[in-house]
């Protein structure tokens, strides 16, 4: 199944897709809940009653007519596993990058505050020019678990979408967590549906491909993976408790901006797609990011 969420005639739903639609699940069964995340904690009773609307053959809502939005708007946890391909590995070296790679997994938080939908805007920040793209296949959680051994790791997940770890290199570089540069606004693209894990015989089998303007800037592959998808649920499992929707980024391919020579940081108006095979597609554009908020004092003077 591929699961959604989307906005229709201004109003927030979670559905599924029939060909080139979208089924509305709170127009069948208004018992199911609202929310991704709250869908995937229903469990799997919950999922069977969408796959059971899917079977019916329900149409609800062309695609076309919808804004899909991130799947899951509101996860717990957004994480991140550094250097994780081979290739990627071997680009670092070539550029004579004085980053000393550890033999264990190297997680980093991307604050759950970045989720940006399929289609939505890129920031490119006030405070740096260095924003670069990192194409990746992502894991969405689907059960409350600790301690998964290796050999029951695929039963917790829920699916899998395209994502883009968006990353701000200087700030990236400023501490060894990586968090900061990680972590701007709109810098977590997700989607364009959870792909349900039964439609994904085997993750470590897909093309990773991102495109900057149509040229094609990362052509990888989940088999090179460093850490396999298994062996990260087991060891996060191992520290803390997943929970439904978390959200697992696993690693880009050789190809960044920053290893470019020059360097091809994004600017305003650059397009970038990310495709992952059997997944769909996101594409984002890069804007200047907006005045917005700015923080201004309740107190002023002692006052």
């Amino acid at each position: 199944m591929r699961l959604v969420s989307f906005v229709h005639a201004g109003r927030l739903a979670i559905g599924v897709l029939n060909d080139e639609y979208v089924i509305d699940l709170s127009r069948h069964e208004p018992r199911l809940p609202r929310t991704m995340r709250g869908l995937l904690e229903a469990g799997q009773e919950a999922l069977e009653q969408v796959a059971a609307l899917l079977a019916a053959g329900h149409k609800d809502i062309p695609l076309a007519d919808v804004r899909l939005e991130a799947p899951v708007l509101n996860p717990r946890k957004f994480l991140g596993i550094g250097g994780n391909t081979f290739s990627h590995l071997a680009e670092v070296k070539e550029a004579g990058i004085p980053i000393k790679h550890s033999p264990h997994q190297t997680w980093f938080n991307k604050q759950v505050s970045c989720i940006n939908g399929p289609y939505g805007d890129i920031h490119l920040p006030k405070i740096s020019g260095e924003l670069d793209y990192e194409g990746e296949l992502a894991v969405v959680i689907g059960q409350r678990c600790r301690h998964v051994p290796e050999s029951k790791a695929y039963n917790v997940i829920a699916g899998y979408m395209v994502s883009n770890d968006v990353s701000v290199r200087d700030w990236q570089l400023r501490s060894p967590t990586s968090t900061l540069g990680k972590s701007f606004d709109t810098h977590g693209p997700t989607g364009p549906w959870i792909t349900t894990r039964d439609e994904v015989p085997d993750p470590h089998n897909l093309f990773l491909k991102t495109w900057v303007n149509g040229d094609l800037r990362m052509d990888g592959r989940s088999d090179e993976f460093l850490h396999r998808i298994d062996a990260m649920i087991a060891e996060l499992s191992s520290v803390f408790t997943l929970e439904p929707g978390d959200i697992l980024a696993t690693g880009s391919p050789a190809g960044v901006g920053a290893l470019m020579t020059p360097p091809a940081f994004l600017k305003a108006g650059d397009v970038v797609r990310v495709e992952v095979e059997g997944l769909g597609s996101i594409e984002n554009r890069v804007i200047d990011e907006p005045a917005g908020f700015t923080y201004e004092p309740l107190i002023k003077d002692g006052v």
